[in-house]
């Protein structure tokens, strides 16, 4: 794909200032973490904010999110019990991702997560507590209990709320159509209504919906606003310190996933729909930005439906996953990245022709022995093609178009493993990632025989949880130019930047997390105190 730059007249043009629909000091593109976290931050010091959002709602892929943060050495681990320090999760992060990315962004991801944690505390909006959840390597300065803290339950609003009535429902919902669920706000979006409240506690921050940004205006080589339409016209923004991109990735364009990491389409993303298009990285390539990692994504085994979409699938505690020749591939209990990533090694599960299937017994009943953040229909999925059911193993091996003895060899191993409490060849269940899921009993609990008919294969497929490459930007978050200068007034964070994490996912809450440093980082940029 060609990106057009602008010429020199055209910039000008475009950019005579006597006809500025909205103007502020600070413009976020984008409401996840990583924007309502920069966004409050730059509200918090006094600077006049405008978060632009391209749906009728707030939250992005946040909002469906567990919304573990991984964020080293900060006040909510201390209440928690927990001792975690920058230089221990340093030592984690430089073992797992090594010079994948620059040595100085890491640091300021891991320097600043502690920080990042005490200034969102100081708004009496906002609070986190320690949850175990493992790490995700083998590595130095792992925690095996893990050093992930989440945002503590929202209350629901006794009476109509603006802001918190407008965050996105939970994946499950939204999927399925059904209301709004009774309670308080939970994971991800507890996360972003605490945002918002701390937002609109400042009297600094406004918010526009249905608010699509489409380019970036520019002056003498800075940012100084952007376009976005807005119910059916263009609005001219005028940003006088800058603009911070944090709108999500592009896992829902399908030619740029086509172009950039060579999968068929964006049909099995959990991006939050009408979002994540990669907007807001079109932009920022056509005022100069360099880019990196775009190949990359955030990726997870998902639960085909029977709709062509699919959702994300984890906590395995039964069954086992092989590809078109019936047999195992991997350790079906890795981090769900890792899993992925050996779906894609394996070429297996990466288009509708390539199936993985799950395979387990019937001591599971209508029930999938793990976790998928959408429920599945057995009935729907049975329609579809996607849920197999047989007497037999060899009758199942039929159904999904394997090998009969491949199939069948490849669960006597499997159940000779699950006797003896070692896998021999994936090592299942010896990682205490593994064992966090597990359910079942004897000498290795991740180790389930598939003994019980009827037996069931639902189909695998490889998903994501948003794209990972875009912009590469500075330790202070700013966007970079080919030649590694800054491009005034333009900052990113989240996923429309460059991870610093690389091609890894070291532990739970990383993507969210960084967001929010990184968001954070540019707040104080742009009031003059990074």
């Amino acid at each position: 794909m060609t990106h057009r730059q602008p010429t020199t007249s055209e910039d000008e043009m475009a950019n005579t200032h006597n006809s500025w629909d909205q103007e502020c000091d600070v413009l976020v593109v984008g409401s996840g973490g990583g924007a309502l976290t920069g966004a409050y931050g730059a509200a918090a010091r006094g600077l006049d904010t405008l978060v632009i959002e391209k749906t009728a709602y707030f939250g992005g892929t946040t909002a469906y999110a567990g919304a573990g943060l991984w964020l080293p050495g900060n006040p909510a681990q201390e209440r928690g019990g927990l001792t975690d320090s920058a230089d221990l999760g340093r030592a984690y992060f430089r073992a797992v991702v090594g010079d994948a990315t620059p040595h100085e962004l890491q640091d300021a991801y891991i320097d600043n997560a502690g920080e990042t944690v005490a200034f969102l505390e100081d708004n009496p909006h906002v609070r986190f507590e320690y949850r175990p959840f493992p790490d995700y390597f083998a590595a130095p300065g792992r925690f095996d209990a893990g050093r992930a803290v989440f945002p503590v339950d929202l209350p629901a609003p006794v009476a109509a709320h603006p802001l918190l009535d407008a965050i996105r429902l939970p994946a499950w919902a939204e999927r399925l159509g059904l209301p709004i669920p009774d309670g308080p706000l939970t994971d991800g979006r507890a996360l972003i209504g605490r945002l918002l409240l701390a937002l609109e506690s400042t009297g600094r921050g406004r918010t526009l919906l249905n608010t699509a940004l489409t380019r970036l205006l520019t002056e003498a080589g800075r940012v100084v606003g952007a376009e976005a339409g807005h119910t059916g016209r263009t609005l001219r923004i005028r940003a006088r310190r800058g603009v911070l991109l944090a709108a999500g990735g592009f896992e829902a364009n399908a030619e740029l996933r086509r172009e950039w990491q060579g999968l068929p389409g964006a049909d099995w993303t959990m991006g939050a729909p009408g979002g994540n298009t990669g907007q807001a990285l079109l932009a920022a390539v056509e005022a100069g930005a360099a880019t990196a990692l775009l190949d990359e994504a955030w990726w997870c085994p998902s639960l085909r439906f029977p709709d062509g979409s699919a959702a994300f699938t984890l906590g395995l505690h039964g069954g086992i996953f092989v590809d078109g020749s019936g047999r195992r591939f991997a350790n079906e209990s890795l981090p769900y990245d890792r899993m992925g990533r050996r779906l894609l090694a394996a070429k297996a599960g990466t288009t509708p022709d390539n199936p993985v299937w799950w395979i387990f017994d019937g001591r599971f009943g209508d029930q999938l022995p793990g976790i998928t953040v959408v429920p599945a229909d057995r009935t729907a999925f049975t329609e579809a093609g996607l849920w197999h059911t047989a007497d037999t193993l060899g009758g199942l091996a039929e159904r999904i178009g394997v090998d009969s003895a491949a199939l069948r060899s490849t669960v006597q191993a499997f159940n000779g493993y699950a006797a003896d409490g070692v896998d021999a060849d994936f090592h299942r269940g010896e990682d205490p990632y593994d064992l966090f899921f597990a359910q079942g009993g004897g000498a290795n609990p991740c180790l389930v025989p598939i003994e019980q008919g009827p037996y069931h294969a639902v189909q695998i497929v490889l998903g994501d949880l948003g794209t990972k490459g875009g912009v590469r930007i500075d330790a202070r978050a700013r966007v970079l130019r080919e030649d590694g200068t800054p491009i005034p007034g333009l900052y990113a964070a989240g996923n429309t930047s460059a991870s610093v994490s690389g091609p890894t996912y070291p532990g739970p809450g990383a993507p969210i997390g960084s967001a929010m440093v990184f968001g954070h980082l540019a707040a104080l940029d742009l009031a003059g105190q990074g």
